[in-house]
């Protein structure tokens, strides 16, 4: 979240991560926009960089050297990134739509989308097909391949298209796999590569033919079958994988979006990048086409318009007269072999050798390089004063400045009263009090100045508060976290989720940014209390420096007896839900240290709910647990074994940990908390001998919305593990053990590694 002292008044989103939006980003970094807070929505974290795609497809680049971290290149320009997928825009609202989540609301808004090949209608396509686009489900689809080839077995893949794209994905598979696949380059014109020279054409035919390329012109697809695509001449090709890089087609949500189209579906824009329709519209990359300059579908036109589209976004910003921009007609083409050879051309000029790839391959290095190395940011650093013309801006800067404390510090109540309309609409069942409960007196739907309820008889009431700061930048699924953290103590008791109250924490903004926000936090806790069975019934909302939440939850006692940290037995089985590593990963993030997947990962771990795997442990007669947070899987077990008087062994091996966390602890980025956690490691037997396993700094990993530690019987944890890792945890794992505590009540916790005593012994 931007400061407060610097106040957010207008809001910017930017739907998807192409490489105008990646190139955007980057340029804000170096030049913010004071007083605006910039989002970035993409449906992917690593967005693939078109140049490099083939050169990866043929073995020659890694996996990371293809891809831009949107993730970090967000936290680095100080942005908002959101993990999702767009499903439409509300116009007259001003709302992006995304799946499975709250709508988002913007002032001004930039599509940078991208395109799919065009199925069309042929029969089977969409679903025997692998479209070049999205990229990922390509690269799932070609390691599952390699995958394959690497068993012995003989491939057949047929790529439908015989553009740019068709052809350099064919040379790229060749060059992987070689004899073990066959490749058949269908088109259903007569020549391949129809928008190039004919020069390209016969460059690339002949390393087609050398490449051993079985290319089929004037043979359009009439049919796709799982293993085979008919042809119109009807005839048959086998193929063990059909991948289709066709013609561009828009994506669906654009037709029902209201905005002014092409005629091929795509967002129509002035030569400012803005739409013909919707001044607050701006769109680049293979999504938009100006219609007073029409340009193929090309990576170089979305990276030259990123320029443009910066400085127009930044005008509009400031009220003051867009730039027009007009692309070149003629631009550098480079398409490799896959062999260490490529072929250039610009209009009618074209060559071929070695030498054009090594160019190739030093252009496209250094565009990466643009996104890897990213200079260190002086965020306190006063940025110039540009010249504005809406007073509404410079009014809230004035306002910020005069801000009350106390009661006066809360947020409005006009404001607040448009947050529970919209939060009544999208989660009634969990915001107003359904008929049936005659246990609550009072909620939301009836606001009083305390919420009320009547707990049945002979159901203990459990209670616990949590705290969390932002810890993401997407305030939805920083809602859901904190919902389930907070919540995690009360299941680890083995009690149900009633409620919960809520104290959210937003910066002084403008009120429709504030209103924003406070839905989007609220709507996440709504979300996963209502997955709980549990109601909101009331809070409090206020400014504070940085968002956070608190929550004040409540839960009921089952018929079961609730878990007890004392509930430890010797001779006992343990077991954890979750992955650890959470700590040092967001320490990492932190520092722009940490991979955007690695992240990913992270944040999907602490969205898993520990609610179903708590009803598992109960059913297989699980007799005690606790949930692993801040303190760490050290000092929670600490809590365990000293309030039971029992000895737990932990083994190191067997922690399960999440991606990257080893690797981000190696390298000392490790939690503000860890050192503090880390102390109880003076009273562990068998430590000092195990300081260099991988796992070993994870232990004192303070974790949010981390999982259960289970205690059970021997006998009944394979069926357990079996349960959850089948379910709702599958990254759950036997991690230790439990036998009588000795005399010594500061050893209660030892630890062991069989590979370190292997490595010894060797």
């Amino acid at each position: 979240m931007v400061p407060a002292a610097t106040p957010v008044s207008q809001e910017v989103v930017l739907v998807g991560g192409g490489h105008s939006h990646a190139l955007v980003l980057r340029m804000l970094g170096m030049r913010p926009w004071p007083g605006t807070q910039v989002t970035l929505v993409s449906d992917v974290s690593h967005a693939p960089y078109s140049g490099m795609l083939p050169g990866h497809l043929a073995g020659i680049y890694s996996w990371e050297e293809t891809h831009i971290d949107l993730r970090r290149l967000c936290a680095w320009a100080g942005a908002r990134f959101i993990h999702a997928a767009a499903a439409g825009l509300d116009l007259p609202r001003k709302q992006l739509q995304l799946h499975d989540r709250p709508p988002l609301g913007f002032d001004v808004v930039s599509i940078n989308i991208g395109s799919t090949p065009s199925l069309g209608s042929v029969p089977g396509a969409a679903a025997c097909a692998t479209p070049a686009k999205p990229v990922p489900l390509l690269l799932e689809k070609w390691e599952a391949l390699v995958a394959a080839a690497a068993d012995g077995r003989h491939l057949r893949v047929v790529i439908v298209g015989a553009g740019a794209g068709g052809v350099e994905v064919a040379l790229s598979l060749k060059a992987r796999l070689g004899a073990a696949l066959t490749v058949s380059l269908v088109h259903q014109g007569a020549t391949i590569l129809p928008t190039h020279n004919p020069g390209v054409r016969r460059h690339l035919q002949s390393a087609l033919h050398q490449a051993g390329v079985t290319v089929l012109t004037g043979q359009p697809v009439t049919a796709v079958h799982p293993g085979a695509v008919d042809l119109q001449d009807g005839s048959r090709l086998e193929a063990d994988a059909v991948i289709w890089t066709t013609h561009a087609a828009a994506p669906p949500w654009l037709r029902t979006s209201g905005l002014a189209l092409d005629d091929h579906g795509f967002i129509a824009v002035d030569p400012t990048l803005r739409s013909l329709s919707h001044s607050f519209v701006f769109a680049a990359g293979d999504c938009a086409s100006v219609l007073t300059a029409a340009r193929p579908k090309s990576g170089v036109f979305a990276v030259r318009a990123a320029r443009p589209l910066f400085t127009n976004l930044g005008r509009w910003l400031d009220g003051r007269p867009l730039k027009p921009w007009r692309p070149q007609s003629q631009f550098l083409g480079l398409i490799g072999t896959g062999s260490g050879r490529a072929v250039v051309s610009r209009g009618r000029w074209t060559a071929e050798g070695a030498w054009a790839w090594q160019w190739k391959d030093r252009i496209d290095r250094a565009f990466m390089r643009r996104f890897s190395e990213l200079p260190p940011m002086d965020r306190t650093a006063r940025v110039p004063d540009r010249p504005r013309s809406q007073t509404a801006a410079t009014a809230l800067e004035r306002k910020a400045t005069m801000r009350c404390l106390g009661c006066a510090g809360k947020v409005g109540g006009s404001i607040l009263h448009r947050v529970l309309v919209r939060l009544r609409a999208t989660h009634p069942a969990v915001v107003c009090v359904p008929p049936d409960r005659s246990d609550i007196m009072a909620g939301l739907d009836a606001p009083d100045d305390a919420a009320v309820f009547l707990p049945p008889p002979g159901r203990p009431v459990v209670q616990t508060i949590d705290h969390l700061s932002a810890l993401v930048t997407d305030p939805f699924i920083f809602g859901r976290i904190a919902a389930l953290h907070g919540m995690s103590d009360i299941v680890a008791m083995g009690a149900e989720p009633h409620s919960a109250l809520v104290t959210a924490l937003v910066p002084f903004a403008a009120e429709s940014v504030t209103e924003e926000w406070l839905t989007q936090l609220l709507g996440g806790v709504a979300t996963e209390l209502g997955r709980m069975g549990a109601l909101l019934l009331g809070g409090h909302t206020a400014e504070a420096p940085a968002a956070a939440l608190t929550l004040a939850c409540t839960g009921l006692a089952g018929p079961s007896p609730l878990w007890r940290k004392n509930g430890l037995l010797p001779g006992q089985t343990l077991i954890l839900t979750k992955p650890l590593g959470t700590g040092t990963l967001f320490a990492a993030a932190m520092r722009h240290a940490a991979q955007g997947r690695w992240i990913d990962a992270a944040i999907a771990s602490m969205l898993v709910s520990n609610q179903p795997a708590a009803r598992l442990a109960h059913t297989h007669g699980a007799t005690a647990a606790t949930d692993i947070t801040g303190f760490g899987l050290l000092g929670h077990v600490g809590e365990m074994t000293r309030a039971s008087n029992v000895a737990a062994r932990l083994d190191l091996d067997s922690l399960p940990i999440l991606p990257g966390a080893a690797a981000c602890a190696a390298l000392g980025l490790l939690s503000s908390l860890h050192e503090d956690n880390a102390r109880l490691l003076d009273s562990v037997s068998g430590a000092a001998d195990l300081t260099h396993h991988p796992h070993f700094p994870l232990l004192s990993d303070p974790q949010t919305s981390g999982g259960l530690l289970l205690a059970i019987d021997p006998s009944q944890a394979p069926a357990l593990l079996e349960a959850l890792r089948s379910g709702p945890a599958p990254a759950a794992a036997i991690i230790g053990s439990t036998y009588p505590a000795n005399s010594d009540p500061t050893s209660l916790i030892s630890l062991r590694s069989r590979k370190c005593q292997e490595t010894r012994r060797m």
